[in-house]
């Protein structure tokens, strides 16, 4: 680009192309403008016949006053400025008509000894003196030769002779002719043509000069240095354009002068020098225009790549802040956990996932649109195609790339959680149907009603299964095997393995009760003996049973009981830490401190209680034992009886709920809590989390009825479990009953068959006696002892927790009223028969409440330890006038009034 623009502001040979090609700046006009001025010497513009330019030297008489450096000068000027194009030598006129010979001698010998150029004829008017023309012809013959010419000197008498040599039309009206010539606009034009010559030259080598600048710029690096760079090029061209703009409406305005002059009148015919100067004036804006179209054509190019460098450089840009948004996004994808260990858990995962695709969406889009921007810049022929297009395909990869891991993410989270509701929906009827199996009572099912009753149970659970596909759990797991993690299909095979473990059980006591209600046994109904019969009275034998009966042998249930027992134990560990750090240490917390409501203040005891007793032990302690256990199912009683005293930290707990539920519906709307919450991102308030000691010591006594053997090792973990876990549960759960603070505490408890007898004289058991057992749970405390009916909301076939609504009390403990000595007969007396479910039960009762007797008859004053031993309050039935097989065993328990 930068030769061709070379070429085209080349000089062409003419004047102007010799002024601007020359290294030294030439002679001008402006120069020797005085000297010029005075006219000693004139170039018309006349011609020879042979086309000569003729050098007029008129009448001066100043012309020996001027200097050799002046003439020299005029001269020179004269003779070059035509040099160029009429090389076949000049012609000269030198007028010395009115002037003496002498004066002409010395002008011609200046000129032959100094003029510059080629010479081809001089032509001298001699004076026209008689005596000056005479003496003129004398010298020109004796000095012809001094003159040192080599061309012909020719001296004329008169204008006429002249007009022999010149014609009249190219010599001025001073020599007879008609040519117009005008001296002061010969030299403006000269000025001007001369001026216009230079401002082309100065402005294509300026024109020069920044293209070689542009050519040999580097391109920067970023966008502000191509910013900057694009302003300061553009500003020189600018400035460049204006200047050009300047030099082309400086040309066209000496063109216009010229051109007017020729104008003036129709007649006016421009002499050579004229033509001359407008033809120079012509070539040079022509030259000019040339100039400017090749630098446009220059810059254009140059804009262009600057314009598509700085479009570069924003594309580089903005791809790095893509890229570097997307990495980010992709590395928080790769992160994110596929494996939920629980349906919350999977839940909690997906909504990340879907905030993260939210959040990364317009990174996307702006990486799209960003890739179809770098199309476009390849469509236009950008010059950096090599660099623009892997750009735009990296980020198209990244993008498919974070959609594709997103959607296989979702995929594998939509199937776990799947799965895990599967699991959830496999384990809660699980474990509502251990229960079902465990809490039907046998002496129900010992009549055909009952049995068929129990069956219909039975039946409608075990078709609860199929109506909630079940079953479809394997089938899920196969499908989705490919995706889902080893631990995911791990805990569906344990629920799978639960599942088909309980329906087991479920065939075999389908199977026991289809015996018993096709048998069609009577109803065993207890009968309440008269006292004065007792001994001859005995109660329906029982068929012999190796074990009770009402104590059904489940199969143990080995990894996945032992495993959900660990896996929830942890949870629960977890869940206790979270209330402790995220609640209770937050009332200490400075910047929480104005959001405590006042109700709350200086009360973390009574909202807590001892949960961080209960952590503490849970946490160091129990969950490391379970742990421990889980090879050796069967060793995870030891647990239970080992921590026995530890775990009565429960009751304490029981005890505070009341007061921890109460003052949490004052202040459990408060924004301390609300904020609370919000930082541990739970879906639950606190008073949920608060129930969950009481949640837990309930399951662990569903997971052990589950697990249960009929030895005698594990009864007494259920014994236990039954005795000190469930005590101060239960106990919450009483209705219609008030402080229950009042009754000391709390021993035992447990469901019997109770029956009333009224005693009046000697009328009839049969008459008087409720042959129709009541189901009734006691409470046993120090003081009293409580009978409550047992109430069970259901929901959907799966039991609840129950409750307990008061129905009858009895003060425990001997007055004066309720002793009766041995031997005597008390008729007009109230008694309650209770019949135990097994014997170890039995036992158990009558050593706790004898204990309780004991310990308040030896502080009765006034009555002996014979009286006490004797006394009628507690009445059991000898064994001897019963069943040793029969599971349960009455307690005559007196009262006064009658029980509802």
């Amino acid at each position: 680009r930068m030769a061709c623009l070379k070429e085209r502001i080349q000089t062409r040979g003419s004047v102007d192309d010799e002024i601007m090609q020359q290294e030294i700046r030439p002679l001008l006009a402006v120069d020797i403008i005085e000297e010029l001025h005075r006219q000693f010497a004139l170039l018309s513009g006349g011609r020879g016949k042979d086309g000569s330019p003729i050098i007029t030297f008129p009448e001066f008489s100043g012309f020996n006053e001027v200097s050799d450096e002046d003439f020299v000068n005029v001269v020179k000027y004269l003779t070059t400025a035509r040099t160029s194009r009429f090389l076949i030598g000049f012609i000269i006129i030198l007028d010395r008509r009115k002037d003496k010979w002498n004066s002409a001698i010395t002008s011609l010998a200046r000129i032959a000894g100094s003029f510059p150029g080629n010479l081809q004829l001089v032509l001298v008017l001699k004076p026209s003196r008689l005596l000056q023309r005479a003496m003129a012809d004398v010298s020109m013959r004796l000095h012809r030769d001094d003159f040192k010419l080599k061309v012909p000197i020719v001296m004329l008498n008169s204008l006429s002779d002249l007009h022999g040599y010149i014609d009249k039309g190219q010599l001025t009206c001073d020599l007879g002719g008609t040519l117009d010539y005008c001296h002061s606009q010969w030299i403006h034009h000269r000025t001007a043509i001369e001026n216009f010559a230079l401002t082309v030259k100065s402005t294509a080598q300026m024109l020069q000069q920044f293209g070689t600048d542009l050519a040999e710029t580097e391109l920067p690096n970023d966008v502000q240095c191509t910013k900057d760079l694009l302003i300061t090029h553009t500003e020189k061209h600018d400035k460049l354009k204006d200047e050009l703009k300047l030099a082309i409406k400086q040309g066209n305005t000496m063109l216009s002068c010229i051109k007017d002059q020729a104008s003036k009148t129709e007649s006016h015919i421009l002499n050579p020098d004229e033509v001359e100067n407008q033809t120079t004036a012509e070539r040079l804006l022509a030259q000019l225009d040339e100039t400017e179209n090749a630098f446009e054509q220059f810059w254009s190019r140059h804009h262009l790549k600057l314009e598509q460098c700085l479009q570069l450089r924003h594309f580089e840009q903005d791809f790095r802040e893509v890229k570097v948004s997307l990495d980010v996004l992709m590395e928080t994808l790769l992160g994110l956990s596929d494996t939920g260990d629980c349906v919350a858990r999977v839940e909690h995962l997906l909504g990340d996932l879907k905030t993260l695709e939210d959040k990364a969406q317009e990174s996307l889009e702006k990486a799209q649109l960003h890739a179809q921007h770098g199309d476009q810049l390849i469509q236009s022929n950008h010059y950096a195609v090599d660099s623009i297009r892997p750009k735009c395909v990296e980020l198209r990869r990244i993008c498919d790339d974070f959609s594709n891991e997103a959607k296989k993410k979702r995929d594998i989270l939509t199937k776990s959680l799947e799965i895990h509701k599967r699991i959830d929906e496999v384990n809660q009827w699980c474990e509502s149907g251990v229960y079902l199996l465990a809490s039907q009572a046998v002496d129900r099912c010992q009549t055909q009603e009952g049995a068929e009753a129990a069956l219909q149970d039975i039946e409608r659970y075990m078709n609860s299964a199929k109506e909630q596909q079940l079953s479809h759990l394997k089938d899920l797991s196969n499908q989705y095997e490919i995706v889902l993690s080893e631990w995911v299909k791990g805990k569906a095979q344990t629920a799978l393995k639960k599942l088909d473990d309980v329906q087991e059980m479920f065939d075999k006591r389908h199977a026991s009760l289809k015996k018993l209600s096709a048998k069609q046994t009577r109803p065993v109904q207890p009968v309440a003996p008269r006292p004065e019969s007792s001994p001859k009275r005995t109660l329906p034998k029982i068929p012999h049973h190796t074990a009770p009966s009402n104590f059904f042998v489940l199969p143990f249930l080995n990894s996945h009981i032992m495993n959900e027992l660990i896996e929830t134990e942890r949870l629960y560990v977890e869940e206790l830490q979270s209330i402790i750090e995220g609640y209770a240490a937050a009332l200490d917390d400075p910047e929480l401190i104005y959001l405590i409501p006042p109700s709350l203040e200086n009360k973390k005891e009574v909202l807590f209680g001892n949960l961080p007793e209960i952590y503490e032990f849970h946490q160091k302690t129990f969950l490391k034992e379970l742990a421990n256990s889980v090879e050796k199912p069967e060793l995870v009683g030891t647990c239970f009886l080992k921590r026995k005293e530890e775990l009565q930290i429960y009751e304490k707990y029981c005890q505070n709920k009341l007061r921890s539920e109460a003052l949490w519906r004052q202040c459990g709307d408060s924004m301390f809590f609300q904020e609370c919450q919000k930082r541990l991102d739970h879906k639950l308030s606190l008073d949920a989390y608060l129930l969950k000691p009481v949640q837990r010591i309930i399951k662990y006594q569903l997971m052990l009825k589950v697990s249960l053997f009929p030895s005698f090792s594990v009864c007494c973990i259920c014994l236990f479990v039954y005795q000190g876990g469930d005590l101060s549960v239960d106990f919450l759960f009483i209705l219609n009953y008030g402080n229950l603070n009042d009754l000391g505490k709390l021993l035992m408890q447990g469901s019997f068959n109770v029956w009333t007898d009224h005693k009046k004289g000697h009328s009839k058991v049969k008459d008087l006696a409720r042959f129709k057992p009541m189901q009734r749970h006691l409470f046993l405390y120090h003081k009293m002892l409580l009978f409550c009916k047992k109430r069970e909301e259901t929901s959907d076939g799966h039991e609840k927790s129950p409750s307990y609504s008061f129905k009858h009390s009895l003060k425990v403990g001997p007055t004066p009223s309720e002793i009766c000595q041995k031997g005597s007969h008390c008729y007009n007396r109230s008694y309650i028969f209770c019949q135990a479910p097994s014997m170890e039960v039995k036992n158990r009762w009558v050593s706790e409440i004898r204990k309780v007797l004991t310990s308040q008859l030896e502080a009765c004053r006034g009555i002996s330890e014979q009286t006490s031993l004797n006394s009628p309050f507690m009445q059991t039935q000898s064994t001897k006038k019963l069943d040793t097989n029969y599971p349960g065993e009455n307690i005559q328990l007196p009262r006064k009034a009658k029980i509802n």
